[in-house]
């Protein structure tokens, strides 16, 4: 079930939100939980047991290593936790390796390695780390093990940020699963972000994706470099959209029931180089392999062969994280590879000259990044880096599609929109707003009720592309 569905919107939501508030605060978590179970399992169905069982292993690791156990509590969460993951997620990617690499020597093993396909359940990366980083603090002794399966369950498998994140740490919200305030002031911002972030989905995502989709569909010896930079441009922007406006929402949702999650992106576009870019894309993700993969392998604290040998182990895990493919680890070497030559010197450098030079090598490294996240063959990523660079290849179709065939003024206006947007205009705009309304005190309610009404059109916009369109895909489900 997506945020951007009406069955969401207009069912689930509206009923959630009203059965939570009628019910005494004692029965919150326990509402919660069940409401979240119920969220998960409507598109997931029986997968949902693994979400209970990955829940179940960690609470146990979590009881292990409070009564002094610890050894034995962490190896439960570690294990139980990464072999879930490892089984659904990259056993299938595990043999089809074997199988092409003894293809490749000629082993007649090949014909025999087989293993039936095995469906991802959704949200399984993000509830394993949550689980792992519970465990691990614990065992470091940052937080106390929660003695009620409850409280903790209601922790991992809460619906606003299950699915797609951010990724929730125990230690932000442990103060919030026992007692946090519900306010109308809150509730309000949280109905604020989550539209804004249904605007940025449905809105902008939406057509960015429809854009990207039809340059990367169209064969490429039918268009010329300016088209593939359109496309992969456009890619950009969806990802981005896409991503951070279902954190948008799951922020949202979260301040309407009294939880704050972190936030989850800082405007990674205007990044001036790739060490910036990791601190602005998916906050919750990069800080969660620095915490906790990053730090435990001695971090900066050794020699240079140390601290690099850390960041590409970082790196490969991040990409191998995002999907089991070899193109997402190629994609998170290549973004590691550029760290090591950043800190080698060429962040110095990056500092002294002028910024608009800085942000163009941080936002050049980034779009050719992210070819190899969305073409799922390498052989094709490649063949499409190469047409960006401007190499010709045959037209065997007869047909050259320029940049203005995939071009019309919705999108013309979309994408002029989206780059503004990636840029901290709208940061600086509530910030002028806000220095408005208390300059004009006496006309507040007016000012108010202007903003208030511009919200509700922009969720009716919103609604009416949802009806007019099935087209709604988001990236970060498979993950």
């Amino acid at each position: 079930m997506l945020f951007s569905s009406g069955i969401f919107l207009f069912l689930y939501l509206p009923f959630f939100l009203l059965v939570y508030y009628l019910l005494p605060k004692y029965w919150h978590n326990a509402f919660l939980f069940a409401a979240s179970l119920f969220f998960y399992a409507w598109g997931e169905g029986p997968v949902v047991l693994v979400l209970l069982l990955s829940t179940f292993i960690n609470y146990v690791a979590g009881q292990l290593i409070e009564r002094g156990q610890r050894r034995a509590g962490l190896w439960v969460s570690l294990v139980g936790s990464l072999s879930l993951l490892f089984y659904y997620k990259y056993a299938n990617f595990l043999v089809d390796s074997i199988r092409g690499l003894a293809s490749v020597f000629g082993l007649s093993v090949a014909d025999h390695l087989t293993l039936p396909y095995i469906a991802l359940p959704i949200g399984i990366s993000f509830y394993t780390f949550q689980g792992i980083s519970y465990t691990l603090d614990i065992y470091w002794g940052r937080i106390r093990a929660n003695r009620r399966f409850l409280d903790y369950g209601t922790y991992v498998a809460m619906f606003p940020h299950q699915i797609a994140g951010p990724i929730v740490r125990y230690a932000d919200i442990a103060p919030e699963l026992t007692e946090r305030a519900t306010t109308i002031e809150k509730f309000s911002i949280g109905v604020e972000r989550f539209i804004i972030g249904l605007a940025k989905k449905v809105l902008l995502a939406n057509t960015f994706a429809s854009l990207a989709d039809s340059i990367f569909n169209t064969p490429s010896d039918s268009y010329p470099a300016a088209t593939a930079w359109l496309g992969i441009i456009a890619y950009s922007l969806q990802i981005y959209f896409d991503f951070s406006g279902y954190s948008d929402m799951a922020i949202g949702l979260g301040k309407m029931i009294g939880f704050d999650f972190k936030e989850n992106f800082n405007y990674p576009y205007i990044a001036r180089s790739i060490q910036d870019f990791w601190r602005r894309w998916h906050i919750s993700l990069s800080s969660w392999f620095r915490d906790y993969v990053y730090i435990p392998l001695g971090g900066n604290r050794g020699n240079k062969f140390r601290t690099y040998r850390n960041l590409l182990i970082v790196f490969f895990v991040t990409g191998l994280w995002h999907g089991a493919s070899w193109n997402f680890i190629i994609w998170g070497l290549y973004h590691g590879l550029f760290l090591l030559i950043e800190r080698a010197g060429l962040g110095k450098r990056l500092e002294k000259i002028w910024p608009f030079f800085a942000h163009a090598y941080a936002l050049l490294v980034v779009l050719i990044g992210w070819v190899f996240f969305r073409i799922e063959n390498l052989s094709e990523a490649i063949t499409y880096l190469t047409k960006m660079a401007g190499f010709s290849t045959p037209v065997t179709s007869g047909v050259m599609y320029a940049p203005a065939h995939f071009l019309n003024a919705e999108v013309v206006a979309s994408l002029l929109i989206g780059i503004v947007l990636a840029t901290p205009v709208y940061a600086h705009f509530q910030r002028g707003w806000e220095r408005l309304m208390a300059r004009l005190v006496s006309v507040r309610f007016l000012l108010d009720s202007v903003y208030v009404a511009g919200l509700f059109s922009l969720f009716v916009l919103s609604v009416m592309y949802l009806a007019a369109d099935t087209y709604n895909p988001f990236i970060y489900f498979r993950f």
